[in-house]
């Protein structure tokens, strides 16, 4: 039989030429983040999302439980994931949080998965050795002894002890003054497939103007952009391709797109027209930042290729004009933004990416059964509710009507008013400060304020938790004298320009106190009358004391030079929110802490007495007036 070689030879030629042909290249990689932001220890559901679209026909969203389930979701459906957040994690938190110093929420986050988070200005709320605590773990010590309510380790590997985060708190621009390094790491990186995605994490540069002196002691606290630009060539240097940039700070949507989660209002302007401050940031970083998780403002949006039919779809431009995906998922876990990010195996780069802000809805079918599931999160939660009911379900008071943390037009809150009386009330009497007016900072009043809890109507029971909710800080009263000029100074300091106040800031003044501004007239220069009415406040009801006294008529202070005895928490005292008139203030007094005032001036209004009622013509409100 003849036997031909030629089909072999030629299957060997083929077998050559395929070996020396050029692979195809690798295909593109998909990472998939999940962001959050503004946390605030909010273990339990807070309720509904507003007035947002989205979640109109829910109940409630939320919950640590809900929170952890929905990330499991997200991330089992791409094995390539990192889980991070913008900042506000802990600090301003409700009871079942803050009465064990936002340990519960550290290990909570912990089961959840969180990879990496920029620092908040509220991490610093009780200063730097806190946080650093909570990074590393450790009971926390009072008097030279571990606190009772430290170390319940619920969350923790055993009890008696607290872990600490398992995720990295990252603070870039962040320095310690005495050491010239950063408090925390600046960055970090995750590599998937071989491939290094860097996450820089920062808080706002404004951050000592918003915390008390005591928490950022020896700190300094850069410039965001300046920060990340000076860090790209050290990535780069490290073959990161692709940089994602968490940072404490943020922008609005008006009212007209506040209502869509995934929506993006041209570069986020405010209502005044200026520039958001996300937006000046993003206009200056370098064209390696591939991605901006933004925070603080507590609010949604989504300024991608996403957000169809904004007025920005495509993100905000960065100093080259390059337009950058910049992404908030609202607050306390109500909203998770969902990331996928395409990479190039090749070069390491950024070739796409695709952000979308997901309600957490408990009430989807899905989320309940696999809670009940892996139920670890919310028997962590459960437990450390059932710590702090005693303290939580106690009631302290009764009220008329909703007092709820929204201003009108003229910048006056309900349960401002309300705080600003007990303040007032507490620090009256002449052995305790023999304050005539109080002041309360708007942005210390945390929604919702006071109302009635889901399924009660009016007259309703405030209770302690309830209470601690709105006023979460724990600061204490400091009653000082200002001048009539002093006071005029600081009420104009409510308002963007002056004294280098950045935004309006209106202070809720206590009763007695008539303030009437100008909407059209110039920064510092917008006071217009300022009158005072003598006021029992520790009478039931208030009673008036003397005649009205101007303080201020049609801009001039009429006796510059007059003493006027002024009641602020330690906050404002020290000049925080930007009220720098208030460190000049005299004679200073120490008094009771926010919350227990509050306590004892709702006590009053306790069964068989009467509930507190706004509309009392003794409570003499409204107090602020705006004119054009």
């Amino acid at each position: 039989m003849k036997t031909s070689f030629l089909p072999l030879a030629a299957a060997l030629l083929a077998t050559t030429l395929a070996g020396c042909a050029t692979p195809p290249p690798p295909a593109p990689l998909t990472v998939k983040i999940v962001a959050f932001n503004d946390f605030h220890g909010n273990l339990q559901s807070p309720g509904k999302l507003g007035t947002s679209t989205q979640a109109s026909q829910r109940p409630a969203v939320g919950g640590a439980d809900a929170l952890a389930a929905y990330v499991a979701r997200l991330k089992a459906q791409n094995p390539r994931n990192v889980v991070v957040a913008g900042g506000d994690l802990v600090g301003a938190s409700p009871l079942v949080s803050a009465l064990f110093f936002d340990e519960p929420t550290v290990e909570v986050l912990n089961h959840v998965g969180v990879d990496f988070t920029s620092v908040g200005n509220h991490e610093f709320d009780k200063g730097a050795d806190a946080l650093k605590r909570l990074q590393h773990g450790g009971c926390k010590l009072t008097q030279g002894m571990p606190d009772p309510n430290s170390c319940k380790g619920l969350g923790s590997a055993a009890p008696g002890t607290f872990d600490g985060a398992h995720f990295q708190w990252l603070a870039a621009n962040v320095v310690e003054t005495a050491t010239g390094r950063t408090l925390l790491p600046a960055y970090g990186i995750k590599s998937f497939d071989g491939i290094p995605v860097a996450f820089i994490g920062m808080t706002l540069r404004g951050t000592p103007g918003i915390v008390s002196p005591t928490g950022v002691a020896g700190l300094e606290f850069r410039d965001e952009a300046d920060t990340v630009n000076a860090l790209v060539p050290q990535l780069r240097a490290q073959g990161v391709g692709a940089i994602v940039v968490l940072v404490h700070q943020g922008g609005t949507q008006p009212a007209s797109g506040a209502s869509d989660i995934n929506g993006c209002d041209a570069a986020l302007h405010g209502a005044d027209g200026r520039e958001s401050d996300i937006g000046e940031i993003v206009r200056r970083l370098d064209d390696a930042v591939d991605l901006v998780i933004s925070a603080h403002t507590h609010a949604a949006y989504n300024c991608s290729a996403n957000a169809v039919g904004s007025a920005r779809a495509t993100g905000l431009p960065n100093r080259t004009g390059r337009l950058v995906p910049v992404t908030s998922a609202n607050a306390f876990g109500r909203v998770l933004t969902d990331i996928d990010v395409t990479l190039d195996p090749k070069t390491h780069r950024v070739l796409a990416v695709s952000p979308t802000n997901r309600l957490v809805d408990r009430g989807d079918p899905d989320i309940v059964k696999a809670i009940d599931m892996s139920p670890a999160v919310r028997d962590i939660v459960q437990g450390y509710a059932t710590l702090a009911a005693p303290l939580a379900d106690g009631v302290v008071g009764r009220l008329a009507t909703a007092l709820p943390a929204i201003a009108n037009d003229a910048g006056e809150e309900p349960a401002g008013s309300l705080i600003a009386d007990t303040q007032l009330r507490a620090t009256q009497p002449p052995a305790l400060g023999g304050a005539q007016i109080a002041f309360m900072n708007n942005d210390g009043v945390r929604s919702p304020g006071f109302v009635p809890p889901a399924g009660a109507t009016a007259p309703f029971a405030l209770t302690y938790g309830a209470a601690f909710t709105v006023q979460p800080f724990g600061n204490s009263l400091v009653t000082m004298t200002l001048t009539s000029a002093q006071l005029k100074a600081l009420l104009e300091q409510q308002f963007t320009g002056c004294g280098g106040q950045v935004v309006d800031r209106p202070l809720q003044p206590s009763n007695g106190l008539r303030v009437a501004w100008s909407a059209g007239a110039p920064a510092c220069a917008k006071i217009v009358d300022v009158t005072f009415t003598p006021t029992d406040v520790t009478a039931t009801p208030p009673v008036a004391t003397g005649p009205a006294v101007a303080i201020v008529k049609d801009g001039v202070v009429l006796e510059p030079a007059r003493a006027w005895r002024v009641t602020v928490n330690n906050f404002l005292a020290a000049g925080g929110d930007s009220f720098s008139t208030l460190t000049a203030g005299t004679g200073r007094l120490g008094g009771a802490q926010d919350i227990d005032a509050l306590r004892a001036y709702m006590a009053s209004t306790l069964a068989p007495d009467a509930p507190y009622d706004p509309s009392l013509p003794a409570l003499g409100e409204p107090r602020i007036v705006r004119k054009p």
